[in-house]
């Protein structure tokens, strides 16, 4: 339990609650050793500090248009046999719950009436957190759990609320070409779609994303399947900006050079993360530099351009536990770094790390005399955490993976910068003193029409990054 004690914004404050999370359907055979673990926890803990919210589906067949509450009244009662009974039943549904419905669930499962939840369909996921405020759920968990609520909550909620009448008002649109391993599946970049949907909202821009196996962009998908290879070369091309994500594997790593090759030259806003960066630093060895054969050892032991190599501390031999995880700070040691300044203008931030390579730090000096500047290392200056490329408008690359840590009222900063940049932002933002930090929320004020007006009137941050 040590991590539900680690303060979760800038207060520093110790949370109150811990959220715990429980997926899958009652009665699963997958989920029964977590079922007992939560009633076992419930004895521990007693009930007066432990609430039990149980989300169900309350179907509505379209033949009929009546809304069915069999499936919440068999899976309350079986999650009962397996020693929980709910406080809050949160019932997905299509349209707004009837009272009667409401009433029914709430006889038929023990419960008040107001402790029946009814989240239907809404414009975006933003204004979900609004709905569950007027049906007086905080306010349950201030009795139920004998909680100290004050009025930043309240004032939060406001924040919330502007941001989801922003959503709905969008008029602009900003595509992404997001170049990747996995991009069959888009639950594989959830985070990194979270992360540009987050800056995009606070840009005041409807997000597209163009999603691109890389291996489709290499020359042999040309001659294998010309079709392909000219359909991904055009989603590229019509893109804003294009974003290499992290990734492990040597199938598809030539496609993502191709992308950024082509961001280079073509001065497009690019963002490399993890593993992005790395090849970003490969594709420069290899057109600047003139190695050829520049590459990381992880696709190519014997190249005699080693431009990524494996970290000191891992052992070749053994892939499992050797990976550099967690929260680790980032000194930025140049003023004109353009990611420092979206940063708030901060000597260092902290941000979560997951690989097993890193950047050659005995090639720097070299990638540096060229124009491809290491802005950002670790706290002994030895790895090389961020890079950014001279005279180009936004081509960064960061070795951590920020959209751990985007908000969708405080967005990363380097997809921040990407969204602006790709919408053709960045420098005027830049000029005006980044006044609007992605790390600030949002502004006391609702219902500014004009976009630029909000992006020059929101407030300088000058906390920490958290």
């Amino acid at each position: 339990m040590r991590q539900a004690l680690i303060p979760v914004d800038e207060d520093g404050v110790k949370p109150e609650v811990c959220v715990i999370e429980l997926g899958g359907t009652v009665g699963d055979i997958e989920s029964m050793p977590f079922i007992e673990a939560f009633r076992q926890f419930q004895f521990k803990v007693r009930r007066e500090n432990f609430c039990n919210i149980h989300v169900s589906l309350v179907p509505q067949p379209s033949a009929t248009g009546e809304q069915k509450t069999k499936p919440t009244q068999n899976s309350v009662r079986e999650l009962r046999g397996l020693g929980l009974s709910p406080d809050l039943i949160v019932c997905r549904c299509t349209t707004p719950m009837e009272t009667s419905v409401k009433e029914k669930i709430s006889m038929f499962c023990h419960v008040e009436p107001e402790q029946v939840i009814c989240v239907h369909d809404v414009s975006s996921i933003y204004r979900v957190p609004p709905l569950l405020e007027v049906q007086g759920v905080v306010e349950y968990f201030r009795k139920r759990l004998d909680l100290s609520i004050g009025r930043q909550p309240r004032k939060l909620l406001m924040k919330w609320k502007e941001m989801a009448d922003r959503y709905d008002r969008l008029l602009e649109s900003c595509s992404i070409a997001l170049v990747g391993k996995y991009t069959k599946f888009s639950d594989s970049y959830a985070s990194v779609i979270k992360a540009l949907e987050h800056s995009a909202l606070a840009i005041n821009h409807r997000l597209e994303i163009k999603y691109i196996d890389s291996a489709d962009l290499e020359p042999s998908t040309l001659q294998q399947e010309p079709v392909r290879y000219h359909e991904a070369w055009q989603k590229l091309c019509s893109s804003d900006g294009v974003l290499v994500p992290g990734g492990f594997g040597v199938r598809g790593t030539e496609g993502k050079i191709q992308a950024i090759s082509w961001a280079r030259k073509q001065k497009k806003p690019f963002l490399g993360v993890c593993l992005g960066m790395q090849l970003a630093v490969v594709e420069f060895a290899r057109e600047i530099l003139g190695w050829k054969d520049a590459n990381s050892t992880e696709f190519n032991p014997q190249t005699s351009h080693p431009v990524v190599i494996d970290m000191p501390e891992h052992n070749p031999g053994q892939m499992g536990g050797t990976m550099r995880l967690g929260k680790r700070r980032t000194i930025f040691r140049s003023q004109n770094s353009i990611l420092r300044k979206l940063y708030g203008d901060q000597e260092f931030v902290e941000e979560r790390h997951r690989h097993r390579y890193e950047v050659n730090p005995e090639l720097r000096q070299e990638l540096e005399t060229r124009g491809l500047t290491f802005v950002g290392q670790d706290t002994e200056g030895e790895r090389m955490e961020v890079v950014e490329l001279e005279d180009h408008p936004y081509f960064v690359g960061v070795q951590y993976h920020p959209e751990f840590t985007s908000r969708p009222i405080k967005p990363s900063p380097p997809y921040f910068g990407l969204l602006l940049a790709s919408a053709g932002r960045l420098s005027q933002y830049i000029e005006r003193g980044c006044r609007l930090s992605p790390r600030d929320t949002y502004s006391d004020r609702s219902g500014s029409s004009s976009p630029d007006t909000e992006i020059a009137e929101l407030k300088l941050s000058i906390t920490n990054h958290d």
